[in-house]
Formats: structure tokens, C-alpha cells, sequence
């Protein structure tokens, strides 16, 4: 059985400066890559990486970066059939770097923004063999709908990584399709209006979220952990401290692993621990795809933080 992830594909433009420019503001910086990316991509190399049968479906441009995105995809052993190739650019991310692995992302989404209706027949043919749908929101919110209501009346489940948060906030409708939603605190806000600063904060803002149809939420706070609320019970997952190099894609290995944890049947709670060690991991490494862990890797490190 599949895992599919249904988002965006993107070419990020990496530059890494001692700190991040001010408008208006002229800095030298130390270091520029190109390096796959996009938030579905990502998490589709995460849920590969960890051990899971990843289907990414999405568009690439016809150009050298979509070629490069394909094939990059491909040699994690993500199953790259559903990638349509659509004239013109690809998807690209700029992303400024600070000293501290703290990170600006400006996105020019290309050929993600270029996906239609017709893609659907794709998405519905993958979820036959599928136990979960990724959903971002880095594609047209109108296929992110559909999507997620065709694999609801097929009894897939369903997690939703609201990112970028739209201002306008999201349609009822996907709410009313989501099984698991998985905001970081900047999205938290922008969703629900509260700041979610402590658990009495994070309690109220999930409260909210659930009211509009989502069983499970889970607020990730970089490294505090995350918050989980279900059936009236809010629980805290510590994280892990470690050396952060680059938190660009942590939240999207967070995602690919708690959907192969949930795939395999490990309970919400362990799950949650597995997904928070492996985006510990990611941070860890330069880059989005390449710095996600492999499954050895991040059972090696649970071992080593038991306790």
C-alpha cells in the first residue's frame, strides 16, 4: 500500500549570508546551491527515505530544473509516474539562509500553479492502492479540495500541511476533509488568530481547528515538540535538541514520517516521536531533500534519546 503526496515540486535557490537582509538593505553572502525542493517533494523523499512507497504526483516545467527535480525524485525511489511535464518554468523557492539556520523563502510557483482538473483522474487512480494523501497548499487550494475529498470517500487518510497559510484562511470544505492537520505555530496564528505561545494557548487554537472538522491536530513548535489534540485531550511531544544547520523542509520530514509511521500502524503517539526525531535529523544537514534522514538513521537516534 502507497503513501501519496499530491503538492508541489520546486528548484530551491539556496543563499546562505551570515544574516538576512533588511529591505532595502545590500549584504555579501558565503555560499549559493541549487537544491531540490518544493514542500510535496519533500515530503515525498522523506516518506522514501524512511522507508515508505511514496507516489508523488504534481507538475514540473519543461525545462533543465524540471528534468533535475524528476530525476532527483526518482533516485530517493520515489515513484515518479504522476509528474505531467507542463510547457514553461518550474516551480522555484529563493531561500535566504541566516548564521543560524533560520530561513525567508519567497516561492514563484510556475508549473505547480499550472495543474488542473484533468490531473484529478491521476490522483483518483493512485489512491486505489493508497493508506494516506499529503496535501500542501503550493498547488491550486481547488485540486488540494478535491483531492482530499476523493481520498475521504475512499477512506484515505487524509493530513494536511496548511502551508504557505493563506490570509483569507482555508474553505470550510477542506477542513471538513482533513483527518490530521499540521500547522506550525506561524500558520496557527494565521488560522485561528491565536498565538500559540503556551499549552492553554495551543489548547484554544486546536479547539478551533477541530470545530471546522479536523479529528487530529497537531501544532508543531520546532524544537519544543509538537502539540497533539484529539477527542478532547491535548498531549505534548517533546523535541530533541540538537546543532541546527538548515530548518528549510523539517516540517515537511514531520510529515512524511508521521504518515509512514501511520502507515505501518504505530499508535499517534509514537508516531508523533518518530516524525519529531526525524525532523530533529533533518535540521541537522544543509539542503531540503538531502537533509532528510533515512529510517536507520533516525531508529539509531531514538535509541540514543531513550528516556
Amino acid at each position: 500500500m502507497s503513501i501519496v503526496i499530491f503538492g508541489s515540486i520546486n528548484m530551491d535557490l539556496v543563499a546562505h549570508a551570515s544574516r538576512i537582509a533588511r529591505p532595502g538593505e545590500t549584504i555579501f553572502g558565503s555560499d549559493f546551491s541549487t537544491v531540490p525542493g518544493g514542500k510535496g517533494a519533500n515530503q515525498a523523499v522523506a516518506v522514501a527515505r524512511l522507508g515508505g512507497d511514496a507516489r508523488m504526483l504534481g507538475a514540473v516545467g519543461d525545462d533543465g530544473f524540471g528534468h533535475e527535480s524528476r530525476t532527483s525524485l526518482a533516485s530517493y525511489g520515489v515513484e515518479t509516474s504522476g509528474i505531467v511535464t507542463s510547457p514553461g518554468a518550474t516551480g522555484v523557492a529563493l531561500i535566504l539562509l541566516d548564521a543560524h539556520g533560520e530561513n525567508s523563502i519567497t516561492v514563484i510557483s510556475g508549473a505547480n500553479m499550472r495543474l488542473t482538473h484533468t490531473h484529478l483522474d491521476t490522483v483518483a487512480a493512485a489512491l486505489i492502492n493508497a493508506t494516506h494523501l499529503l496535501l500542501q497548499l503550493e498547488i491550486p487550494i481547488e485540486l488540494v479540495i478535491a483531492a482530499a475529498q476523493m481520498a475521504r470517500a475512499r477512506g484515505v487518510t487524509v493530513i494536511l500541511d496548511p502551508a504557505p497559510a493563506p490570509e483569507g484562511g482555508i474553505p470550510a470544505e477542506l477542513y471538513a476533509a482533513c483527518d490530521v492537520i499540521t500547522p506550525n505555530e506561524t500558520e496557527t496564528a494565521l488560522l485561528t488568530g491565536i498565538e500559540p505561545h503556551d499549552l492553554s494557548r495551543c489548547a484554544a487554537a486546536a479547539e478551533r481547528l477541530h470545530q471546522r472538522g479536523c479529528a487530529h491536530v497537531i501544532i508543531k513548535r520546532g524544537s519544543q515538540g509538537v502539540y497533539w489534540s484529539h477527542a478532547g485531550t491535548g498531549s505534548i511531544v517533546p523535541g530533541f535538541v540538537v546543532p541546527v544547520v538548515d530548518t528549510v523542509a523539517a516540517g515537511d520530514c514531520f510529515n512524511g514520517a508521521l504518515a509512514v509511521s501511520l502507515a505501518e500502524g504505530i499508535l499517534m503517539a509514537l508516531g508523533l516521536r518518530f516524525a519529531t526525531a526525524s525532523a530533529a535529523m533533518s535540521v541537522t544537514k544543509p539542503g531540503a531533500q538531502p537533509s532528510m534522514p533515512s529510517r536507520a538513521e533516525v531508529e539509531k537516534f531514538l535509541e540514543q534519546h531513550r528516556g
